[in-house]
């Protein structure tokens, strides 16, 4: 296509991916409030109270204020205005994915080869399960985070106001990192497929990835308690070691490969060094053509026309 096509192509694709997240937002305006209380559901589960801790140690409930609880706030006047608007903007990107993702790939597959048409299909349908696996575990694990962290809250007439806006980003924080860090194997799939890295060197990096992603889990997590941590760290131990396993076994099946020659429609590796072809014999202009020269019509050996 000319430059202006591709242009004029790339804007309509924009435009359709736009339009979806557009309308799939003002959709989810009508159910902000399900949305808000599908993501606060595990936390309020685990550290809610209905009254503030304040009002409970007051009334001389003493069991129940030494349990620790947090209410969930909200601070300003717009600001539920702006809650609902980031809620179902989110909402609306997350669940329109499918069609600007579509939008995306049907603008760029046209430029691609046959076999990297099939690596693109490879890894859209690892990759998002993985993704989903990650945000998953990110889910599971909010109650036992919201526990832990609420436990620092000084002892005493201390009432633990929890800012929505604050909570909304912490759990889209944990759900983004615990979901691409569940990506880690994919991209060490993808450098042993394209010949960067072999299976034998990622063995070998075996312990310092071990310390690596304890450290990243320790980092990624906000609470302090160890089992947050490993539930992190280890689903991606194990994926590392299943990308390492599997890049061996490409490594083995590319030297069986190699080994065989190129296949029948493969082309073979042409040898382009240059060679001394020696003096070349030039022929002189004076000197007619052997079979030429003779004839009236004939000058050195050419004709007229030549």
């Amino acid at each position: 296509m000319p430059l202006a096509d591709h242009l004029r192509e790339l804007r309509n694709r924009l435009a359709k991916a736009l339009l979806a997240i557009v309308v799939v937002t003002i959709v989810a305006a009508f159910f902000y409030n399900d949305i808000i209380n599908f993501l606060t559901k595990p936390i309020l589960d685990s550290i809610g109270c209905s009254q503030s801790f304040a009002e409970l140690a007051r009334s001389g409930s003493s069991d129940e204020a030494a349990e620790k609880c947090a209410r969930i706030t909200i601070n300003g006047l717009l600001a539920p205005f702006n809650l609902a608007l980031q809620v179902s903007l989110m909402a609306g990107i997350v669940i329109a994915s499918p069609i600007w993702l579509y939008q995306l790939w049907a603008f760029v597959a046209p430029g691609l080869h046959r076999h990297e048409k099939k690596y693109a299909y490879a890894f859209v349908f690892t990759g998002a399960p993985l993704f989903i696996g990650g945000a998953y575990f990110a889910y599971s694990v909010l109650p036992t985070t919201a526990k832990v962290l609420i436990d620092f809250t000084p002892n005493g007439s201390i009432d633990n106001q929890l800012p929505l806006d604050d909570l909304l980003q912490l759990v889209t924080r944990m759900v983004i990192v615990f979901g691409l860090s569940f990506e880690l194997p994919l991209l060490l799939v993808f450098l042993n497929l394209t010949g960067m890295i072999t299976g034998k060197r990622m063995l070998g990096w075996w312990r310092g990835m071990i310390m690596g992603i304890t450290v990243f889990a320790a980092v990624a997590t906000p609470s302090t308690d160890p089992l947050s941590m490993l539930a992190l760290a280890g689903p991606i131990w194990v994926l590392y070691f299943g990308a390492t396993l599997f890049s061996l076994v490409n490594d083995k099946r590319r030297r069986r490969r190699d080994s065989l020659g190129p296949a029948d429609d493969e082309a073979s590796d042409l040898d382009l060094t240059p060679e001394d072809i020696g003096e070349v014999e030039t022929v002189s202009a004076s000197r007619g053509v052997p079979e030429q020269s003779s004839g009236p019509d004939r000058v050195n050996g050419y004709d007229d026309v030549t």
